[in-house]
């Protein structure tokens, strides 16, 4: 049996925390006269950043500058990829943005402007990282994948020790390695797996979507500037690369932060598969907030400094993240649970480092002999 199937949370003693919290932010939202999903703020960051992707590109186009003056443009669009990526897709595919549910898909599909296929995002993401966070085999999010190590149970060789240095070069290079190879690598893992449980004709049509974005996503951004402007390949090519550097390392760093920091849990599960826990007190022991209260950082990064309530109501539009807060936080402590977050984004970044000099140690034996 496959290790996602056999996997379960099944606490030794069930605790009523979420049903409390679920009956108390329901009833702020009934009280507040409030919707759980977006509202006209969501509206104007969605045109803010699509605009900043958009129009740069055009402007590259029609002008056609030259490095010196394209680099600023190829580096908001890699700032404007993050901004999309935190702000739109994100709680779009999740069903966050909007109670329309085409509203959703469609919003959900700015992921394609970027170069990546949505039904992959949703098996790594919204199934694998959410129900199993920090589950080592299981998260996608801290899988090994051998230059990287993102957990205590993953063993680390002796270039490990310097990854607290390497790792973010990695980082940056995540979302065009996403746009190029990754895509098609975790269609073939997820069947194997039995991750997306799709028939075999919906997966033959999720691989040609995949190949069909691909074709589409290079060809706006070689086929025009290269073949029909005429505009030299390199000069296209490092614009590209600066694009996607940008956003690589601003998307990765930030949702480290949230679970590869000190303080968080890595829970494995027992001898029969369970993971003695529950769900949402797991949440808690695994994900670590920072910069509560920073409205201009909340802004730009689509509320994921604000990762717990993320994952107990990841339905909710990213926007109420604050106000729902003070809720969690009283009702964690209610229950003698903690509330763990990070003061700054500077704290949570040493954080990161700490622990990515951590997970880096060689074994004992190894690293003495």
């Amino acid at each position: 049996m496959r290790q996602q199937e056999k996997t379960r949370f099944c606490p030794e003693t069930k605790s009523h925390f979420y049903t409390t919290l679920k009956k108390r932010v329901d009833a702020h939202f009934r009280e507040s006269n409030l919707s759980r999903h977006g509202d006209g703020r969501m509206i104007v960051k969605t045109v803010f950043f699509l605009s900043a992707y958009i129009l740069p590109f055009l402007l590259f186009l029609i002008y056609t500058p030259p490095l010196a003056f394209a680099f600023p443009l190829w580096l908001m669009m890699g700032l404007a990829v993050a901004g999309i990526g935190m702000n739109i897709m994100h709680d779009a595919n999740h069903g966050a943005y909007s109670r329309n549910a085409d509203i959703n898909e469609w919003l959900g599909y700015t992921l394609y402007l970027v170069g990546v296929g949505v039904k992959n995002w949703k098996f790594q993401h919204n199934v694998l990282h959410h129900t199993y966070t920090n589950v080592t085999g299981l998260d996608e999010d801290i899988r090994d994948r051998g230059v990287v190590k993102l957990s205590p149970h993953l063993v680390a060789g002796r270039p490990h020790r310097w990854q607290w240095l390497y790792a973010f070069f990695f980082y940056s290079i995540l979302t065009l390695y996403w746009v190029t190879l990754k895509d098609f690598f975790q269609y073939h893992g997820f069947i194997r797996a039995g991750v997306n449980r799709q028939s075999r004709s919906e997966n033959r049509k999720m691989l040609a979507g995949l190949v069909l974005v691909k074709l589409f996503y290079f060809g706006v951004f070689f086929g025009l500037p290269v073949l029909a402007l005429n505009m030299p390949f390199g000069e296209v090519l490092l614009g590209f690369l600066i694009m996607h550097v940008t956003s690589g390392l601003i998307l990765t760093t930030i949702f480290q932060l949230a679970h590869s920091v000190e303080g968080t849990a890595y829970p494995l599960p027992d001898s029969t598969g369970m993971i003695r826990k529950d769900w949402a007190i797991h949440q808690l022991e695994t994900t670590v907030n920072f910069s509560g209260g920073n409205k201009i950082l909340t802004w730009c990064l689509g509320g994921l400094n604000y990762q717990i309530e993320h994952h107990l109501f990841p339905k909710i539009c990213h926007v109420h993240y604050p106000e729902i807060s003070v809720i969690i936080k009283q009702t964690a402590e209610d229950f003698g649970l903690r509330y763990l977050e990070n003061r700054s984004l500077r704290v949570a970044f040493v954080s990161h480092i700490r622990s990515l000099r951590k997970f880096g140690l060689p074994p004992i034996n190894e690293a003495i002999g």
